[in-house]
């Protein structure tokens, strides 16, 4: 059984001063200042061996069949067994205001059976938004996020050799059609919603050009009026704003990753008067069966005795503890390590605490 490691990282601040200033433009999101995805069905060629095996993708032999028609070259009625070609997703995401002849990355993700794509090269493809337009095209040799290794009585693979990336791998074609300049108000979307977060962005731009010019009309909205700000465009004003710093009010929260065993708690985690008691229980079961045979020359047959073993282990575990109400993240933490069980445990720990209502924070389990 694996033994679960737990990174505790506590997010401690002495003073407001260093609880934090944060730029506005790591707080909001900028009404149709946005990003948009894009995706293509392509074909990787030139891999050594690893591509798909047309028998189990035939989509791989049909994108194949298109492309060399489209070059001029008749395969009608060709049965053809490449090993070095795959068919891919190609994924992109088209920044705002970009514009034709710009570059950007993509990530290439094999779709069929092909073991790696490492040295293959992506055949021009064309990559489509939601509305079905062509935006991008992309092309070019391909960074494969991994290796893998065969043998005839062993193999290893490192890291995803089926996927990797192409940094300026497409060329943009068309541009998204949108006029900041003709914006009259920009609404400005908060990432996490709060309503004290929400009245202190309202406060600080309206500080910044002494008049008011920001209204929050929501936890996760605050409006600006271009008009009002007297800038000579929308860009001007979003550019004067952005760098503007603002304290956010974040919510007390308990992150909790399963997986790995990281915990991460919020400076606003507050713990009541509580008992706590912890122990671990073991119970195992061993088959051991016996087999049983006649003497030599004797009539009989073998027979198959079990035989089992069952025990129950019960390790020291942690007495009733208490645990004394806690006003800081400093004094959290001095109750839980107090407790003075493992690590693996801890996760349990909160668990309950929650269930009993002596935790209060947000409890996030991923």
């Amino acid at each position: 059984m694996r033994v679960l490691r737990i990174l505790l990282v506590f997010l401690l601040m002495p003073s407001l001063l260093q609880a934090g200033v944060i730029r506005l433009k790591d707080l909001v999101e900028f009404d149709g200042v946005r990003g948009n995805d894009l995706v293509g069905f392509g074909l990787v060629v030139g891999l050594k061996g690893t591509g798909d095996g047309l028998r189990n993708s035939p989509f791989t032999e049909e994108i194949m069949s298109n492309i060399l028609e489209r070059l001029g070259v008749n395969v009608s009625g060709e049965k053809f067994r490449p090993k070095n070609v795959a068919a891919v997703f190609v994924t992109a995401t088209l920044p705002p205001f970009s514009r034709v002849g710009s570059q950007i990355d993509v990530t290439v993700s094999a779709t069929g059976d092909s073991d790696s794509l490492l040295g293959g090269t992506l055949i021009m493809t064309p990559l489509n938004a939601a509305d079905g337009q062509i935006y991008a095209v992309a092309q070019g040799t391909i960074l494969a996020g991994g290796v893998a290794a065969e043998g005839q009585a062993a193999s290893i693979v490192q890291g995803v050799p089926t996927s990797g990336v192409i940094p300026s791998g497409a060329r943009v074609e068309q541009e998204i059609e949108f006029e900041l300049s003709e914006l009259t108000t920009v609404r400005l979307a908060l990432r996490e919603p709060d309503f004290t977060t929400a009245g202190r962005i309202e406060q600080a731009i309206n500080h910044e050009f002494n008049r008011r010019v920001a209204v929050m009309r929501d936890s996760g909205t605050v409006e600006l009026d271009i008009v009002a700000t007297r800038t000579v465009s929308t860009a001007h004003a979003l550019g004067r704003i952005e760098n503007i710093l603002v304290e956010p009010q974040l919510k007390a929260r308990v992150v909790v990753d399963q997986r790995s065993g990281t915990i991460v708690m919020g400076n606003d985690v507050r713990l009541s008067r509580v008992a706590v008691s912890q122990g671990n229980l073991t119970l195992r079961i061993e088959e051991a069966p016996m087999a049983v045979q006649p003497n030599p020359f004797a009539d009989g047959e073998t027979v198959v005795v079990p035989r089992t073993g069952v025990s129950i282990d019960e390790e020291d575990g942690v007495s009733l503890a208490e645990v004394p109400d806690s006003t800081s993240l400093s004094e959290v933490v001095a109750g839980l390590n107090a407790l003075g069980v493992s690590p693996r445990d801890m996760i349990d720990i909160l668990k309950s605490l929650k269930a009993a209502g002596a935790l209060h924070a947000e409890f996030v389990v991923r």
